[in-house]
């Protein structure tokens, strides 16, 4: 917490206190009450949007656990739009905030910002998505390169013989779509040929309908679709649907959402990466209320953001198929049983007899 704000709660607690010793007058506990929040932390975290399921899940537990662990909290949603997202930082930036926790949007669109923060003595974390060559305090995510292996090993167990693959990717704005393709070209064996390879702009998973759809050979020759996320996924499941190949081809996901969850016990969607979000979520509470406090985070990582070593730190993921959906995404509470079996009567028996 920048010292300013706790050298005038101190006074106003000071001077609360001299005058409840004058004769028989009260404390002043409108006034008591104001320094207790002037020196409470100011968390300010800005979310890219809240059209991908899972950032709703990273809200919800982020707010509660930074409010009980004595900070107020500014929640921004940037729709999908960079502009905005500047926009959000800069307002918090008025509003005295002492930590700044960001989902980037364009993960290279925000050094102004960043610094602009940083010269406040605002803190700054790159949350999920790393903020590049603006020396941000923190970056915490998950270890996106091991979700890359995760996929190209679901790829090569379903085509040990060989083959081909399509890569339907993310935002190219988001540098975790570069950390995960970092890992799967890394485990992918060499019999296998990527025969297409495409993006889905700001994570419209709408893209990857309209190429595949435009595309046709690739849903004919491709014997395998490696996602960016569950929602691109379920595009690819839905123009497979249409041609009667879902259930034929390897399709994999990240982030465990429920419908995807739900293919996968169907058997249209091969894997998912469950990223526990809780874990993330807490963690970074933690440390934003830490570093309001003034102690800067000690990690044994570091990650080059393209100029800067950022502390790093990188939890890790689960992947998960139709044989371990009941004891990873289900155990752990994620998803409720009854609504991962929702639309497939007699799958449950059957996964369990596999």
């Amino acid at each position: 917490m920048k010292s300013g704000r706790i050298l005038w709660g101190a006074v106003l607690l000071i001077t609360a206190a001299a005058f409840g010793g004058c004769g028989s007058e009260k404390p002043n506990t409108s006034s008591m009450k104001q320094a207790e929040s002037e020196q409470k932390p100011k968390i300010g975290i800005v979310f890219d949007s809240f059209v991908i399921e899972r950032w709703e899940r990273d809200r919800d537990i982020f707010t509660p656990t930074a409010k009980d662990l004595g900070a107020d909290v500014i929640v921004g949603n940037a729709n999908g739009d960079v502009e905005e997202q500047k926009s959000l930082i800069s307002h918090m930036i008025d509003s005295d905030v002492d930590v700044l926790v960001i989902v980037a949007t364009d993960g290279g669109k925000l050094k102004e910002e960043i610094s602009d923060a940083k010269r406040e003595g605002i803190r700054v974390i790159s949350y999920d998505r790393l903020i590049q060559n603006a020396d941000t305090d923190l970056y915490i995510t998950f270890d996106n390169e091991t979700v890359g292996k995760f996929m190209a090993d679901a790829v090569n167990e379903a085509m040990p013989k060989g083959g081909s693959y399509v890569k339907a990717n993310g935002s190219p704005a988001d540098y975790n779509v570069t950390l995960v393709n970092k890992g799967f070209d890394a485990e992918i064996h060499d019999n296998l040929k990527m025969i297409d390879s495409f993006s889905c702009d700001n994570w419209d998973d709408s893209i990857a309908y309209s190429y595949l759809t435009e595309h046709a050979e690739d849903v004919e020759n491709a014997g395998a679709f490696v996602c960016g996320n569950d929602a691109i996924a379920g595009q690819v499941v839905r123009v497979l649907a249409e041609r009667k190949k879902a259930g034929s081809v390897t399709v994999t996901g990240q982030d465990a959402d429920l419908d995807a969850c739900q293919r996968i016990v169907e058997g249209t969607q091969t894997i998912t990466v469950y990223k526990p979000i809780e874990k993330l979520a807490e963690t970074a509470a933690d440390y934003a209320v830490q570093m309001a406090k003034g102690k800067l985070p000690k990690t044994e990582e570091t990650i080059n953001d393209g100029t800067y070593e950022v502390p790093y730190i990188a939890i890790q993921p689960v992947k998960v198929t139709r044989e371990n959906m009941d004891g990873t995404v289900i155990a752990g509470g994620f998803h409720r049983k009854e609504d991962v079996y929702l639309h497939a009567q007699g799958t449950e028996e059957a996964v369990a007899g596999s």
